[in-house]
C-alpha cells in the first residue's frame, strides 16, 4: 500500500477544506498500519437532470483517486433526496421532481459516472432504499437532532430569511436526510463541493449521535461554467456535458474565458500538477499563448471521454468552422413550409436556433446571426422563402441549419 503521507499528498491536492484538520492523515495512518479497514468514501449525487457535466467530475475524479489507493468509493444516488431538492446555494425553493423523472435521470447518471470511476472498489447505492422506509417517528427523531438556529447558520438560509424569501420546511430536512445517508452507509470520508460544507458537517454530527466514528469532510472547488461567472449548472445553461459530442465539447471548452484555463487543467484533466505549474508560469510570463494552451485543454477533455482520434477530429473541425469559417460537414435541415416571407426572429426560433423571440433579437443585435456566412443585422427583417431555400442559417458559433422549401 502507498505510504500514508504520499496518499495524503495526492488526496488533499487542490482541496479547499479538510475538516477536522489532520483527521484524514490519522485515518490513513491507521489503514496503512492495518489497524483499520480501507476507507469508505462517500459522494452523493442527486439526479435532478439527465446529464452529468464536467463540473461534477471535479469530485468524481477525487473519488477515483481514493479508489486507486485501495479505498472503497460509495457513489450514492439521491433517488429520494432529489425529490426534496438540495437548497445549497439557492435563493429560492427548487421545483419538485417526480419519482419517475428522478429514476430516468438516475440511469443516465450512472452510465456517465462510470466513465470517470473505476469499476473496482465501487459501491453504488440509492438513498430511496432507506429514506422511503422511514416513518413519522423516525423523521421526528431525526429532526430532534438539529435546531432551527443551527440551520440558520447557513449563509443561504440566513440570506433568504433576512430578505423575507420563503424557506420550505422540506429544505430544512434536506441536510438531515443527507447526513442520515452517511449513517446508513457508515462513511469514513465524504466529498463535496464547497457549497456542500454545511450538509457534510451535519453528517458528522448525526454519525456521532449514532455512535459512529464521524466522517472526515473534504470539499473541492466549484467549477465555473462556460460563461466564466456562475457555477457550472443546467440552470445557468453553461455546462460542458460528458455526453456532448466531441465537436460540441471541444467548441465549448474553447469558449471559456482564458483566465479559467489553468483551473480547468488542474481540476478536470489528467495533466500532472507539476505540468500544470509549468503551464501557469508560462501563461504568467508570456512564453505560452493562452489560445494554444486552451486548445490543449480542449484536446485533453475530449480525449478523456471520446478518445484521442475524436479529439484530433474535433480540433480539425473547429478550425474549419471558425478559423477557416467553413460550414460543418453535417448540417440539419429545416423545412421552410408554407410561411412566406419569414420574420427573422420567428425563423430563428422555429429552426431551434433561439429559445425565444427575445433571444433571437439579441443574437441578431450581437451580429451572431449569419446566412451563408454573411451577417444579418436587421431583427425586423422579413425574408422571402425563395431567398432562403438551400442556404445555411447560423446562430452563434456552433448552431447551423440548412433551409429547404418543402
Amino acid at each position: 500500500m502507498v505510504p500514508a503521507a504520499e496518499q495524503a499528498k495526492i488526496l488533499l491536492d487542490a482541496v479547499e477544506q479538510a475538516l477536522p484538520a489532520g483527521e484524514l492523515e490519522r485515518k490513513l495512518d491507521g489503514v496503512v498500519a492495518g489497524t483499520r479497514a480501507p476507507l469508505r468514501v462517500k459522494f452523493g449525487m442527486d439526479p435532478t437532470s439527465p446529464d452529468i457535466h464536467i463540473g461534477h467530475t471535479v469530485v468524481l475524479r477525487r473519488l477515483r483517486d481514493f479508489q486507486r489507493l485501495g479505498h472503497t468509493a460509495v457513489l450514492l444516488i439521491g433517488g429520494f433526496t432529489a425529490r426534496v431538492g438540495d437548497p445549497s446555494g439557492r435563493t429560492a425553493t427548487r421545483p419538485r421532481l417526480s419519482a419517475k423523472e428522478v429514476a430516468a435521470h438516475a440511469e443516465t447518471y450512472l452510465e456517465q459516472a462510470r466513465k470517470v470511476l473505476l469499476l473496482d472498489n465501487l459501491e453504488v447505492v440509492d438513498n430511496s432504499d432507506w429514506l422511503e422506509a422511514m416513518g413519522m417517528a423516525d423523521v421526528l427523531g431525526l429532526t430532534a437532532q438539529m435546531t432551527v438556529a443551527r440551520m440558520l447558520e447557513r449563509a443561504d438560509f440566513a440570506a433568504r430569511y433576512r430578505q423575507g424569501r420563503p424557506i420550505a420546511v422540506s429544505e430544512f430536512l434536506y441536510p438531515l436526510l443527507q447526513g442520515h445517508d452517511s449513517v446508513a452507509i457508515r462513511a469514513d470520508v465524504e466529498l463535496g463541493g464547497t457549497d456542500q460544507t454545511f450538509n457534510l458537517l451535519v453528517g458528522r454530527d448525526l454519525q456521532a449521535t449514532a455512535g459512529q466514528d464521524p466522517q472526515t469532510v473534504l470539499t473541492l472547488p466549484l467549477l465555473e461554467g462556460t460563461d466564466g461567472r456562475a457555477k457550472m449548472s443546467k440552470t445557468a445553461g453553461n455546462t460542458i456535458d460528458l455526453d456532448d459530442d466531441p465537436a460540441d465539447m471541444f467548441g465549448k471548452v474553447m469558449s471559456i474565458p482564458d483566465a479559467l484555463t489553468e483551473k480547468y487543467l488542474r481540476l478536470v484533466t489528467d495533466v500532472h500538477p507539476d505540468e500544470a505549474d509549468r503551464i501557469a508560469r508560462g501563461l504568467a510570463d508570456g512564453t505560452l499563448h493562452p489560445g494554444e494552451t486552451k486548445r490543449r485543454l480542449a484536446r485533453e477533455i475530449v480525449r478523456l471521454y471520446h478518445g484521442g482520434d475524436a479529439a484530433a477530429a474535433a480540433e480539425a473541425r473547429f478550425d474549419r468552422q471558425f478559423r477557416d469559417r467553413a460550414v460543418p460537414d453535417e448540417v440539419p435541415e429545416f423545412p421552410l413550409g408554407p410561411t412566406d416571407p419569414w420574420f427573422l426572429p420567428s425563423l430563428l426560433q422555429a429552426a431551434g436556433l433561439a429559445a425565444s423571440g427575445s433571444e433571437a433579437r439579441r443574437l441578431v443585435s450581437q451580429g451572431a446571426v449569419r446566412l451563408d456566412g454573411e451577417p444579418l443585422r436587421d431583427a425586423t427583417a422579413e425574408l422571402p422563402a425563395s431567398a432562403l431555400d438551400g442556404h445555411v442559417l447560423q446562430a452563434g458559433r456552433r448552431r447551423f441549419v440548412r433551409l429547404v422549401r418543402s
